[in-house]
């Protein structure tokens, strides 16, 4: 019995000290990074920040690589049936944990097929209309969806968004009827409003800085707890008389299930140390993308409890699956 348990001690030792070589070689090739999201949009411009200065920190190639469509699900499946070495990583965000409350079928099980690495950022939503529409508030655009019930437009990301969820609510809360348009992206939805082909768009600040700046679209409200430093002028929802209306979108990193844990630290401890590069720091937050770097212990916790709060807005909107 004795000799029998020292072979397995051996073997187990052998077995620890192979992972934590991998870990320490690791990356030994290029890292693919899952957007399942466009190009052009916040998730997209979030990952191309940080590829640079995470590829000259590894001295191996970033390769970000989009992969939008079904609500990200599709992104999202390509990483859970991927080899659990640490290559291939997702990008993921609310629609993630969404989907299962929507979905009676998954494809994948976003807490077993999947391994937390790190909560990357927040970012405040921001409700938008095109410069040329009336509305110079959100109370006026209310009085305006109540005024013409069911002819006003609302177009998000796409569905099973956090952006949807504020949508939805704001629906019950004013008692007004806005339809809904989903789109594939950041960028469609941005490109919708500036086309006039909807009424309003609820995007990420990053999606529409650029044409707040140029006056080419009008904020209404921000869905953030607190005004925003790059919006200082314009109020919350809360504060345009909708207390209970409260949303942030964010953006974390999963890896497949049964990545070793040494792999799983390594990438979260330089990913979290290229956070804090003030250069990679300064960009994200003229993106209206607020670094949070936060340890794997704490985003796994973190994704079951904003499972819970999903679920439970979801169930009390009616929100469906398109």
């Amino acid at each position: 019995m004795s000799k029998l348990l020292r072979q397995a001690s051996i073997a187990f030792f052998l077995a620890w000290i192979a992972q934590s070589t991998v870990a320490q070689d690791f990356p030994t090739k290029p890292v693919h990074f899952v957007v399942p999201f466009p190009p052009g949009g916040t998730a997209d411009v979030l990952m191309r920040i940080l590829a640079d200065p995470l590829s000259e920190r590894w001295g191996k190639p970033i390769i970000v690589d989009n992969r939008p469509g079904a609500s990200t699900m599709i992104g999202s499946e390509i990483v859970a049936r991927a080899p659990a070495d640490g290559y291939s990583l997702l990008m993921n965000s609310a629609s993630f944990l969404i989907n299962p409350s929507l979905r009676a079928k998954m494809p994948f099980d976003v807490f077993k097929d999947f391994a937390p690495v790190m909560l990357l950022v927040n970012s405040p939503l921001v409700l938008v209309v095109n410069s040329s529409f009336a509305a110079k508030s959100l109370s006026a655009l209310v009085d305006e969806a109540r005024a013409r019930p069911g002819q006003l437009s609302y177009a998000t990301v796409g569905p099973g968004t956090t952006q949807q969820i504020i949508g939805e609510m704001l629906k019950l809360e004013a008692k007004i009827d806005l339809v809904y348009v989903p789109y594939a992206g950041g960028a469609p939805a941005v490109n919708a409003i500036l086309g006039n082909h909807v009424a309003v768009v609820i995007a990420n600040y990053s999606e529409v800085a650029q044409h707040l700046a140029a006056g080419t679209l009008r904020a209404l409200a921000v869905a953030s707890p607190e005004r925003m430093d790059l919006l200082p002028n314009v109020p919350t929802i809360s504060e345009s008389g909708f207390k209970d209306i409260q949303g942030t979108v964010w953006f974390g990193i999963v890896a497949p299930a049964g990545t070793p844990k040494d792999t799983i630290t390594r990438i979260q401890t330089d990913l979290a140390l290229v956070l804090k590069l003030p250069t990679v720091r300064n960009k994200l937050v003229a993106q209206g993308l607020y670094p949070v770097g936060s340890t794997t212990d704490e985003f796994g916790p973190y994704m079951r409890a904003v499972s819970v709060k999903y679920e439970k807005v979801i169930q009390a909107a009616g929100i469906k699956a398109d």
